[in-house]
């Protein structure tokens, strides 16, 4: 299983991190194992807790210890998860520690339901962070309006961050935008930028599963069979041609005077995270997201069985860069089309930010069904 995890890094030079965690995966040496396998980072969110938490035992006896100190449901899952959180940070503390702080990380999302307070997600970084005390952590802030302040203002505090919740090429590049200035605040006030890690969770099978509902739409209409013919060879075209485009975005920033002033500095440069890496369509190859999207200086966060999948029948090759032409042809004949990208991606935003801020209830609902009487 390991060689070829390890290859994509050694040769191809992605990480893959592991989009998962429970405690009995921490306590069984399952986490570890994946990471001597080759794997380089852990991600969550609200709704992997949710699992982690609801669906089992494992927790309900720190549950009702944390009751019985009068512990509110969200002080109980703050707990729990930076119980958890630190575990899988001291398990790939090896690999930020050889890598020199480039990688390793392990990533703990601020409360969804702050998305649209910049003042409260900033004070909920920086809170997260001193709690998990570990400096392979990653604060997740999404890439919404009111996040896009904060991560300026939690990178120039020195805390790493993982934007995420990214979907849009404009908002991408608004993100990237955010990380410079916050480099440049901090190496203005004097202070080291050499520390700091961050990178751009661009979410991708959410894009062609949103894009192939609009499309069976328009086919329903009932169209020309021509136009019809056309409407279906664009579908599940648009993650994978929107990430490529994303990936060009990151390197032509990379060479901005603006950036590579701060690098020379010692900066490093956020790497662009393809997130939602899972195959939603069944009639599309497991490992579609991954095999796609090979390349340098990127991450891919997939939950279990994708990884188990891609080390079965996955194919390691510098994808991220081939196929560049097709892929502005497959947005420019979905724009031809009807498809309106950026409503789309608004959308995506808007819905992401709400299935997180639904499952974080849901934990809380959880929880509150565990406490005593």
């Amino acid at each position: 299983m390991s060689t070829k995890i390890k290859r994509l890094y050694e040769e191809f030079g992605q990480s893959l991190w592991y989009d998962d965690i429970a405690r009995e995966l921490l306590e069984s040496g399952a986490i570890k194992a994946l990471v001597d396998s080759g794997v380089r980072g852990l991600t969550s969110n609200p709704s992997i807790f949710t699992s982690a938490i609801a669906g089992g035992t494992a927790y309900d006896g720190q549950i009702q210890q944390l009751a019985a100190q009068k512990k509110s449901p969200e002080e109980i899952y703050e707990s729990l998860a930076v119980q958890d959180i630190q575990a899988a940070a001291d398990i790939l503390r090896p690999i930020f520690d050889s890598s020199g702080g480039a990688d390793g990380f392990v990533s703990l999302e601020v409360s969804p339901l702050l998305a649209y307070d910049t003042a409260k997600t900033m004070a909920e970084a920086a809170r997260l962070w001193q709690w998990v005390n570990r400096p392979n952590l990653m604060i997740k802030i999404p890439a919404t309006e009111e996040g896009l302040p904060a991560v300026t203002e939690t990178i120039a505090a020195g805390i790493n961050v993982n934007v995420t919740l990214i979907f849009s090429l404009n908002m991408y590049r608004r993100v990237i935008d955010a990380y410079v200035a916050g480099l440049q605040q901090r190496a203005d006030a004097g202070k080291p930028i050499n520390t700091l890690s961050s990178v751009a969770s661009f979410f991708v099978s959410r894009l062609d599963t949103l894009i192939d509902k609009l499309l069976e739409e328009k086919i329903a209409a009932g169209l020309t069979d021509q136009l019809q013919a056309e409407l279906e060879s664009l579908k599940g075209k648009a993650a994978v041609a929107s990430a490529k485009l994303a990936y060009q975005v990151f390197k032509q920033a990379c060479d901005e005077p603006r950036y590579r002033t701060l690098t020379e500095k010692g900066a490093r440069n956020q790497r662009p995270l393809w997130a939602s890496t899972s195959t939603k369509n069944p009639a599309y190859p497991d490992t579609l997201y991954v095999d796609t999207l090979i390349g340098s200086e990127t991450v891919n966060t997939a939950p279990p069985n994708t990884i188990e999948a891609f080390v079965d029948h996955g194919v390691l090759d510098a994808t991220l860069e081939q196929g560049l032409d097709q892929a502005r042809d497959v947005m420019e004949r979905l724009d031809k089309a009807g498809i309106d990208i950026h409503a789309v991606t608004d959308r995506l935003l808007d819905e992401g930010v709400d299935k997180f801020a639904d499952a974080f209830r849901s934990l809380l609902g959880a929880i509150e069904q565990k406490l005593p009487g």
